[in-house]
């Protein structure tokens, strides 16, 4: 299979482009949900969206791809198509622009699709999506390279670069997320997931992007993550000009909480979240996500769930908010600041960055990834850093000796027993 040629010109599908959909939203305070769900089969896609489409909210779509394409194994794919074998996702590049084009046609122009894949090395997943008439991706050089394989980060980021310079010159309003503020989902002290994502859309717009949004997970306290949120956009405001650009926060991406009520006041708490903080687009997770594959009445469900929740706390009165930013924004901008000294080319300064421990992502196992830095959850319920590395930065003042195998599961299920024991669980 040849996949180093892509077609010169771009031809938009019949969807909206993605600015669109968020500028129209953020007009009218709406949040934005957004699943993440993926098919092999092409109709069976198609009806994804189309009931995504038809829900009485502000929603987008996705399309999600499976585990081969993310490696580069299209040959593995396509195997598994003409044999009917289940993939875990949508193999695009297997299927061909014209399958892809025709599976998004008609659509409609007030909605808009996103394709999300987890690759560190993407270029073909994105001359597909881009030869099927889609602009709209995410994820990045680290986020994409530490958490998912062995990929040198070196390679990880020459290829992004690629990546988002095509990006840029095949149409210049494609947008791209990063994934930055995802790093493994948990454990991650808020400063660090606002440095890599503001990092990342810095590496995006410096290859060309002019369209992007800046990721952030929900994490283990409320407060704590409204203070990241905020200091995310005040530090996009700072590093990001000459783009146009949105917030979007994932719903809680650690061990999720099994029974039925935890996991929706979970995925409550998150809508709660991005309405209070003003984030633009928030993807959701479902009830099912603590045991079993979620299908696709989940994910709708958990969306309308999820803007309800935004829409409520819309409606209540405007919180007094004056609290300080728990340092966030200081330790962030620190973080920032000591990479961007490094090199004048950003991915070049990632890389160095990363080699000398100024960037460390506590838990990573990557080769690339200092191993140094620790967390933990302090008895507030907020995560610190127990140790910082090489990082420019101090641990918790009140930090903790070395952690056992008994102490690192119970914060991994920190946010799922929290949620699996209590009743009603309300935001501060």
């Amino acid at each position: 299979m040849d996949t180093s040629q892509s077609i010169a010109t771009f031809e938009p599908a019949g969807t909206a482009p993605f600015r669109t959909v968020v500028a129209r939203a953020r007009a009218k305070g709406e949040l934005i949900v957004q699943p993440r769900m993926g098919t092999a089969n092409p109709r069976t896609m198609r009806q994804f969206l189309d009931k995504v489409r038809d829900l009485p909210i502000r929603a987008v779509g996705t399309i999600t791809l499976d585990s081969y394409t993310r490696v580069g194994d299209h040959r593995a794919a396509r195997q598994a198509l003409d044999e009917g074998e289940n993939l875990n996702g949508y193999p695009i590049v297997a299927h061909g622009a014209q399958i892809t084009r025709a599976l998004v046609e008609g659509l409609g122009g007030d909605f808009a699709v996103q394709v999300r894949h987890g690759s560190a090395l993407p270029l073909d997943i994105f001359r597909a999506l881009l030869d099927s008439g889609l602009d709209a991706t995410e994820g990045g050089p680290v986020s994409y390279c530490l958490p998912y394989g062995r990929t040198p980060l070196a390679r990880s980021v020459q290829e992004w670069a690629r990546c988002c310079e095509l990006l840029a010159e095949r149409s210049p309003s494609a947008h791209l997320e990063s994934f930055g503020g995802c790093m493994l989902g948990q454990l991650c002290p808020p400063a660090l997931l606002v440095a890599l994502s503001v990092l990342e859309g810095a590496f995006f717009a410096q290859h060309g992007i002019r369209d992007l949004s800046l990721s952030y997970t929900q994490q283990t306290d409320f407060q704590q993550d409204a203070a990241a949120l905020a200091a995310l956009r005040r530090l996009a405001g700072e590093y990001l000009g000459g783009t146009d650009w949105h917030l979007v926060l994932y719903t809680y991406m650690g061990v999720y909480p099994r029974t039925p009520h935890g996991a929706r006041e979970l995925l409550r708490h998150s809508a709660k979240l991005a309405a209070r903080c003003g984030v633009e687009r928030l993807i959701v997770k479902t009830e099912a996500e603590g045991h079993r594959i979620p299908t696709v009445d989940d994910n709708l469900r958990a969306l309308v769930t999820a803007a309800e929740a935004a829409a409520d706390e819309n409606r209540r009165p405007a919180p007094h908010v004056a609290a300080a930013d728990d340092g966030v924004y200081d330790e962030a901008r620190t973080l920032i600041d000591a990479v961007l000294e490094l090199d004048g080319d950003i991915g070049r300064a990632l890389v160095t960055a990363f080699a000398r421990g100024y960037l460390d992502v506590p838990y990573c196992l990557h080769a690339d990834n200092a191993q140094r830095a620790r967390s933990f959850i302090d008895g507030d319920g907020r995560l610190q850093w127990s140790s910082t590395g090489a990082m420019p930065l101090r641990p918790a003042k009140a930090g903790r000796g070395a952690l056992d195998a008994d102490g690192f599961l119970r914060m991994l299920s920190h946010v799922q027993y929290t949620f699996d024991r209590a009743d009603h669980l309300h935001p501060q």
